[in-house]
């Protein structure tokens, strides 16, 4: 496994790690949304973003909940935003908090308001920085963004990062894509791109939640996803020296954020993660701790390899993969499900029973 690879699993931990989170019903890291002020209408979005919600936390009760989760050990903060985070006005106060209790960071945005200023901001604060970039053809861009003109705006937003110095030793500069109708044909070229340029690919499939859901267009066969997962995987290989095994959802790594962070809403609401949008409680009447420790959904998940259900449970990858919880939840209503989008449990449409 060589730095590249190393760089993709910035978003995760190895398997020490994570048992001795177990061990300590700790964290390793905590997902915030700010608000769900977005500038964008994504039709794929899984949280509706648009306009702000009533009642979003304030800046010191996001600091609250940054405090908290450092005292259960967490090393990360991810910066979902919610909706875009370049939006929330106290952001770089935030990113400044942050780096001066030593965690890293790692900022998702669309990157249409980013500007020179910002980027090298947050490379100073050593911010791992990744796009919401779906494709390089701009017409299919601004569709799935549901805004006219922001290919150009995206592209103008990575110049900013690449002419700050991005990537970096210790920032890395990503793009994250979803898979769908309109950009699987382009998703191995998209690849290659972003591996020769030094940015870290993180495609995923959809979540079939928000305007996800019910948006037929969007999706696609069982039987394609897995094609381009494969050619994804050979492409790597051949291509790059980097090594690893196709299964769902994300390209080149599974997901394993439910044995040790959580997220933590606009409005205090604390859930497993974007995908499994079940509230377990809410940091403006519990402890963050109080509330994981109580959670029986968060005990759930913690021993997911047990207590997961159907054929996901005697897959052969089961010790290093339990699917999409998000997916399993979104289309079952049962989170410990197997995940309906798995090529290998089924056919008919990823996402799509």
């Amino acid at each position: 496994m060589n730095k590249t690879t190393d760089l993709v699993h910035e978003m995760g931990f190895d398997d020490d790690e994570i048992a001795r989170c177990l061990d300590r019903k700790d964290l390793l890291s905590i997902e915030l949304e700010f608000t769900k002020k977005c500038n964008l209408r994504c039709i794929y979005c899984y949280s509706n973003a648009g306009e702000p919600l009533e009642n979003e936390l304030s800046l010191e009760e996001i600091k609250s909940v940054i405090l908290q989760a450092k005292e259960m050990g967490i090393k990360k903060v991810i910066l979902l935003g919610g909706g875009e985070p370049l939006m929330y006005r106290g952001l770089t106060e935030v990113v400044n908090f942050i780096h001066s209790l030593g965690l890293q960071q790692i900022l998702f945005t669309n990157g249409t308001l980013m500007t020179g200023d910002m980027a090298r901001f947050l490379l100073e604060k050593r911010v791992s920085v990744i796009i919401k970039s779906n494709s390089l053809k701009p017409e299919v861009q601004d569709l799935l963004a549901g805004v006219d003109g922001i290919y150009k705006n995206i592209k103008r937003g990575l110049g900013f990062l690449t002419g700050a110095g991005y990537p970096e030793t210790y920032t890395m500069l990503g793009i994250q894509t979803v898979i769908c109708r309109q950009n699987i044909g382009e998703l191995p070229s998209m690849w290659t791109w972003a591996r020769e340029k030094g940015i870290i690919p993180y495609f995923e499939m959809l979540t079939k939640q928000g305007r996800a859901r019910g948006n037929r267009t969007l999706d696609v066969t069982m039987s394609e996803v897995r094609s381009v997962f494969e050619r994804i995987e050979r492409i790597d290989k051949e291509r790059f020296g980097i090594t690893w095994k196709s299964r769902p959802t994300i390209v080149s790594f599974s997901c394993k954020r439910h044995l040790y962070s959580c997220l933590v809403n606009s409005q205090g609401y604390v859930q497993p993660c974007t995908g499994v949008d079940i509230a377990i409680g809410n940091i403006r009447e519990t402890s963050l701790k109080g509330i994981l420790e109580n959670s029986p959904i968060i005990s759930d998940l913690r021993n997911i390899y047990d207590r997961i259900e159907g054929a996901c449970k005697n897959c052969e990858h089961n010790c290093d993969c339990y699917g999409c919880r998000g997916n399993a939840y979104q289309i079952t209503g049962n989170y410990l499900a197997s995940d309906p989008t798995c090529w290998r449990l089924g056919t008919g449409k990823a996402g799509v029973v």
